[in-house]
């Protein structure tokens, strides 16, 4: 059973790694090379909205909207356009492996120039283009935005983002990307994390389970699968039993330091050597309490006011922790909950560790 050891903080969180008998499956953890998702983009016009469009200061939007018009055999000057219920946007979408003509996608839509909200609006036909600048895709449809906005000259209330929305199933494919899937040679696959420790366990379960020579390593983060020639006529039918296969992933020693929310990460294999760590604060307050000089009577004197500044110094107990060579992530959680170290303290506390030496482990800063 995997172990979970939690610092408590206000902010630091401590993730611990799997055991070493975690495993996953080889389709959670590699790929076909060339079944990947494509990315495609698109400008638009957002209509119908309630007078929270682009300003009549976003000349392109008057023009995009003027162009539009022509399109439609309607001739018009851009300087007469009115755009306070248009919104000029760009459209994302992504285009799975193996979609075919008249599958839809998800499509989201945001806004490009001034527009303070675009609930309410509707997409009007907009053509989405891969990196070559072919048309695969084309969205149209009435946005979700799961937002509000409104108010008036001296308040405003606003709920979750209403300048981006989403079409669901909005974008109709119009082109397929062309992939085939060869029904001769063999099959690469990539890790999507490069170890040569994972290559190794994963070709040499590939083939126990079919037979010796079906998988190689190409180098750390790629291998190759020759199809078994009982398969060779069911290669849909092998990818699925391979990729069920489960396997334990290699990984490195890391932590993870997030210094603006104060998060810490750190994984199952992280160690560190005999190190003593000792954690106190110096608290240093200085206030102000001046007083009134009265001189007394029929002296001459005058009446004054006398500054005053008190001064306290106060040394919180420091502790000094001794942690053993070789100490697992959960000794080293124990251990530095024990001092009472903060979030803010921890990230302190590792840095020091691995300018002493004593981190074996990648420390990673964000």
């Amino acid at each position: 059973m995997r172990k979970v050891f939690l610092l408590i903080g206000l902010s630091a969180i401590l993730v611990l790694g799997s055991q070493p008998g975690f495993c996953a499956r080889i389709k959670d953890i590699a790929s076909l090379q060339g079944v990947r998702e494509n990315q495609l983009v698109g400008y638009g016009l957002v209509i119908g909205l309630d007078g929270s469009g682009d300003s009549t200061r976003t000349g392109f939007t008057r023009q995009t909207v003027a162009n539009m018009l022509q399109n439609m055999e309607i001739s018009v000057n851009s300087d007469d356009v009115d755009v306070d219920n248009v919104a000029t946007v760009m459209v994302t979408a992504k285009l799975p492996p193996f979609a075919k003509n008249g599958d839809t996608i998800d499509a989201v839509v945001s806004s490009v120039a001034d527009a303070d909200s675009l609930v309410g609006g509707t997409l009007l036909r907009t053509p989405l283009k891969g990196p070559q600048g072919t048309v695969y895709a084309v969205a149209q449809g009435s946005l979700a935005t799961n937002s509000l906005a409104f108010g008036g000259e001296a308040a405003s209330v606003q709920k979750n983002h209403p300048t981006v929305g989403r079409i669901p199933n909005g974008a109709i494919i119009e082109r397929e990307v062309p992939y085939r899937l060869s029904k001769q040679g063999a099959l690469t696959y990539n890790v999507k994390n490069a170890d040569f420790t994972t290559i190794s366990r994963i070709t040499k379960k590939i083939n126990k389970a079919f037979s010796s020579g079906t998988a190689s390593a190409v180098d750390g983060s790629s291998f190759e699968v020759e199809v078994p020639k009982r398969f060779q006529d069911r290669r849909i039918q092998f990818i699925s039993a391979l990729e069920q296969l489960q396997v334990t992933p290699g990984s490195s020693a890391k932590v993870v330091v997030n210094e603006r929310t104060g998060t810490i990460v750190m994984g199952q294999k992280v160690r560190i050597s005999k190190v003593a760590v000792s954690h106190g604060n110096l608290k240093l307050k200085i206030r102000e309490s001046p007083v009134v000089s009265q001189p007394p009577a029929l002296s001459g004197g005058e009446t004054r006011e006398v500054p005053r500044t008190e001064m306290e110094v106060q040394e919180e107990e420091g502790g000094l922790m001794v942690m053993q060579e070789g100490v697992s992530i959960g000794d080293v959680a124990s251990a530095l909950n024990a001092i009472g170290a903060t979030p803010r303290d921890l990230i302190s506390i590792f840095q020091a560790i691995k300018a002493a030496g004593a981190l074996h482990a990648e420390l990673e800063i964000m």
